[in-house]
């Protein structure tokens, strides 16, 4: 193969396929060839680095998205970790486990990445591929920011806010389980998320005092700000932001959502967000202080404290 974007990786099937794959992605492709990849930050930011992977028949199955979807949803998936730190993109890799089963695939795999990469300003700066028994996305992202945002400061009196609406990836997987299909937007909020960056900047420009994504459900997350900041929260599971038929309930235990949930001052101005991003900035809680002997997370209906719902945790306690 040759052409502006031929590069000689070496010989073999294996430097075949990627050389197809860096033909197919074009420019999107930037200094691949050597063991790593080179980065200019600019003065003043750092850089930051997250890996996020997604594994058939844990993150998603095969009937029930494209190969352009798995590879999209996996790469933004890994550039949404870094629009939780209010991070801009520089770059991703991909280390890609193909099966057999998944070689006539490959290259729809890479167009979903390169989709992702296009949509949110990143370069693909390089990767490995292997051979394996299960298809499996290993995406790093690199990015840089001059302050980034953690989880550790959220204070007590701090508002917990989230962006979007919720329930839409846990009613669509709920529906494939059933045998059914789930409505276009249900799919929709499964198969194309969207990394938050841009209104994570403007979160962070407003007095946002810590975040993160919600890969693992409301419930989920609103615990690690607790724990990482040494606070308790309050959650209305009354006033989350409810897609389609969601419940509350579902809303709180839906993961995969990569909207960002965030503790902010109380005097947020959710309209101008609203009339910046076309997107709903939703107050739903609250930061208290720590209590001895108090749960660090506590769910509320109507001011009555409930059960908290469960998010998603890989590896549960019995």
């Amino acid at each position: 193969m040759t052409g502006p974007f031929h590069i000689p990786l070496g010989y073999g099937g294996e430097f075949d396929a990627i050389s197809a794959a860096l033909h197919r992605w074009g420019p999107l492709a930037t200094g691949v060839g050597d063991d790593c990849a080179i980065f200019d930050v600019p003065p003043g930011e750092r850089l930051v680095l997250s890996v996020d992977n997604a594994v058939e028949n844990v993150h998603f199955r095969r009937a029930w998205v494209t190969p352009e979807e798995i590879g999209y949803r996996s790469a933004m998936a890994a550039i949404s970790d870094l629009a939780a730190m209010a991070a801009l993109p520089l770059g991703i890799t991909i280390a890609l486990t193909l099966p057999e089963s998944w070689r006539a695939d490959f290259l729809r795999l890479c167009d979903g990445v390169g989709d992702a990469a296009r949509s949110t300003g990143a370069r693909i700066v390089g990767g490995d591929l292997s051979r394996g028994s299960e298809l499996s996305l290993g995406i790093s992202a690199i990015g840089h920011v001059a302050a980034p945002l953690s989880r550790r400061g959220a204070r007590a009196g701090d508002a917990l806010w989230v962006t979007g609406k919720l329930g839409g990836p846990l009613l669509a997987v709920r529906a494939w389980e059933r045998g059914g299909t789930p409505a276009a937007e249900l799919r929709a909020r499964f198969a194309r998320p969207e990394a938050r960056i841009e209104e994570a900047r403007w979160l962070v420009a407003h007095g946002a005092t810590a975040g993160l994504d919600i890969s693992d459900g409301v419930a989920s997350e609103a615990s690690h700000i607790a724990a990482a900041g040494g606070v308790r929260v309050v959650l209305d599971l009354d006033r989350l932001p409810l897609l389609a038929n969601a419940s509350a309930d579902d809303a709180a235990r839906s993961g995969e959502e990569y909207e960002l949930l965030v503790a902010a001052p109380a005097s947020l101005d959710a309209s101008a967000f609203e009339s910046a991003f076309r997107l709903p900035l939703t107050r739903i809680g609250s930061i208290e202080p720590a209590a001895p002997g108090a749960s660090p997370v506590e769910a509320r209906v109507q001011g009555e404290r409930v059960e908290l719902p469960r998010g998603h945790d890989h590896f549960p306690r019995p």
